[in-house]
């Protein structure tokens, strides 16, 4: 018998790797090839037939529930869960016992990335028995993971970020239960931090029997929590990007390669080089957008080189002599290149913030 699938998707945490960009935002909508990270997921389990999904929220909340709504945009009908405090994964699943209403359920941490999706785990899960299954991903350094060890080709463990690695199989924060993990998060104690954390509940279904099962992913699988991690998965999504122009582009423009225009876009006297999208409502004027960029909604980049890197909403970059590559931008930035002598830099810089300067 197939079993139906739910999802509990967590989109509360505060970001602090992507500080300070997370100070005035949610981390999971943060914008990669100008899209929404935690959009990737949705649409990730509407394709694997999940229709049904929980949004655990917190202090971002508002923002989150107005970006993604009742979820009709992505064939999905949403339902939102508040948690107070980051009380742990584990604790997101309390929350939910009345939406999960005992039915089995993918838990999908909303910064993952994984672009080949989660649709055939997600069957596999449907068809057979299993209490649990987790998705692991092969990572070079697996001291800063939660890592799988295993026995005879069968979870035996996870230990957290080990200085001795049992393995190089990282949890990647997407998991599937049946009801049985109702009974191990309600019995678990809060780890050190004060947090119920899932790899315990997964330990308890382990030691009580549990039929726990394992999948390594095949392709990329990125945690985006930090700038590298963002400007990795930008480049991935643009490398499979379809050229489109909702946008215009005067006679003294080019567009070369794989470039999206989005609607209200406008390309003045500038050279877009793809895999790039330029968002709507944006101008580029007299400038050059190198490839792997994505420039999101209502920007304006004017005299200025910009290269494999991701800027985000209503932001200005104008007269700038050095080229910008390889960097992430922010929100309501203004980036002002200044050719007066004497030579100077001025800056305003949030908590957090890191310049490179050359």
């Amino acid at each position: 018998m197939t079993r139906t699938l739910k999802a509990l998707t967590l989109s509360g945490g505060k970001g602090s790797r992507l500080r300070p960009f997370t100070y005035t935002g949610a981390k999971q909508l943060v914008p990669v090839a100008n899209k929404p990270i935690l959009f990737y997921a949705l649409e990730d389990l509407v394709r694997a037939g999940v229709r049904d999904i929980g949004i655990i929220v917190g202090d971002t909340r508002e923002e989150v529930m107005a970006a993604v709504g009742d979820g009709s945009s992505f064939g999905a009908r949403i339902s939102y869960i508040y948690q107070e405090r980051p009380l742990g994964i584990a604790h997101t699943i309390i929350l939910a016992r009345d939406f999960l209403a005992g039915d089995p359920f993918v838990l999908y941490l909303g910064d993952n990335f994984l672009p080949e999706g989660i649709s055939d785990y997600a069957q596999r899960f449907r068809a057979d028995s299993a209490n649990c299954q987790v998705l692991l991903s092969a990572v070079p350094n697996p001291q800063d993971f939660g890592i799988a060890e295993m026995e005879g080709g069968q979870l035996r463990r996870v230990v957290e970020k080990p200085s001795d690695p049992p393995s190089d199989l990282a949890v990647i924060g997407i998991y599937m239960f049946d009801n049985a993990v109702q009974e191990a998060v309600q019995a678990i104690q809060p780890s050190a931090r004060g947090e119920l954390e899932i790899t315990d509940a997964i330990q308890y279904l382990l030691e009580h029997g549990a039929d726990v099962r394992v999948d390594v992913v095949r392709g990329p699988w990125i945690d985006t929590g930090k700038m590298d991690d963002i400007l990795l998965a930008n480049r991935l999504v643009l490398e499979r990007l379809e050229p489109s122009v909702q946008g215009s582009l005067d006679g003294a423009s080019r567009l070369e390669g794989r470039v999206v225009l989005e609607e209200g876009s406008r390309v003045e006297n500038s050279l877009v080089r793809g895999p790039a999208i330029i968002g709507r409502e944006t101008r580029i004027v007299d400038s050059y957008v190198g490839p792997f960029t994505s420039v999101y909604h209502h920007c304006l980049i004017e005299g200025s080189e910009v290269a494999g890197s991701v800027v985000l909403e209503n932001t200005t970059i104008h007269g700038m002599e050095r080229r910008i590559e390889d960097s992430l931008i922010g929100r309501n930035v203004r980036i002002q290149g200044d050719r007066c002598k004497p030579r100077t830099y001025r800056l305003v810089l949030g908590d957090f913030s890191q310049v490179d300067v050359p």
